[in-house]
């Protein structure tokens, strides 16, 4: 493989247009994809193997939408076997050309209570045991090295509309740093207090490597984390984190999500030229950060 766009061109090489499609990557309680009209589901190989799970086409507001279950839609992978070169492969060859993202996660900051939204400005990725790059020169894979800028992480265009929108459905919403840890364990108490001494507001286990893959694609990015627990960094605290007390918050979380979503669409329609600058833009900056 030459470079990492070629096959993509070639598969949309009869497109004069450039057009909005929007990828939904469902985390933890965003398994289904029934806020949104569907049309079939369809299985997806790609030179990094095989996705997570087949991927569902449908629309929202007249919008094509292309929504995966990041961990299954039975749940069954865990963070660190998700397969998040597939996803991001298989959403650009789908056409995909945005994402929204979400990522159940804890807070580290008192003021980021179970229930809210954080909107993340930037990343800490903590993991070790993940693929980092599509271009790691294996067989098959595209080829020269790619040194992409993460700054900005994440599409400040798509960050916006999704504030707009959780303030238009009552959701409270914030900024922050979302550290990205291995697991599938949650942390210890140590470790937790120690990633507020760095600056990370909320703690997750699958925000990397997939922006920065996204950002590989020059496909436009943007995360909704969902705030289910304090993690374990309160000194008064005698609860430690359970998955069922996750799961709780998650089914209010889920709810809101999905309207935020199905809202975040609408204002990306009616943003659509600046938007698809932006992931132009993005896509420039891609191509130019590989070496050959």
């Amino acid at each position: 493989m030459a470079t990492i766009f070629e096959g993509f061109e070639k598969s949309t090489a009869e497109i004069t247009e450039p057009k909005i499609k929007i990828g939904i990557i469902g985390g933890t309680g965003l398994e289904n994809s029934e806020f949104m009209l569907t049309q079939e589901s369809v299985s997806v190989m790609t030179p990094y193997g095989e996705p997570s799970d087949t991927f569902t086409l449908g629309s929202i507001d007249g919008v094509e939408i292309v929504a995966l279950a990041r961990h299954g839609r039975k749940h069954e992978i865990n963070p660190t076997n998700v397969n998040f070169r597939a996803n991001l492969w298989a959403m650009k060859s789908l056409g995909v050309n945005m994402i929204l993202a979400s990522n159940a996660s804890g807070s580290l900051r008192e003021e980021l209570p179970p229930g809210c939204l954080v909107i993340p400005t930037s990343f800490i990725d903590h993991t070790s045991q993940r693929p980092k790059t599509f271009y790691d020169g294996a067989l098959g894979h595209t080829t020269g090295v790619c040194h992409i800028p993460c700054y900005p992480a994440y599409s400040e265009g798509l960050r916006s509309i999704l504030h707009k929108c959780a303030k238009d459905i009552n959701v409270p919403a914030y900024d922050g740093n979302i550290i990205c840890i291995e697991g599938p364990r949650f942390s210890s108490r140590a470790e937790s207090m120690m990633y507020r001494q760095w600056g990370a507001d909320v703690i997750n286990m699958t925000a990397c490597p997939e922006v920065y893959l996204a950002r590989e694609l020059g496909i436009l990015y943007a995360a909704v984390a969902l705030v289910t627990d304090y993690d374990c960094w309160r000194v008064e605290d005698t609860e430690f984190v359970t998955v069922e007390h996750v799961k709780q918050v998650m089914i209010k979380n889920a709810i809101n999500t999905t309207k935020l979503f199905a809202n975040a669409v609408t204002e990306i329609k009616k943003n659509s030229k600046e938007l698809l600058e932006e992931a132009a833009l993005s896509e420039k900056i891609a191509r130019a950060a590989v070496m050959c």
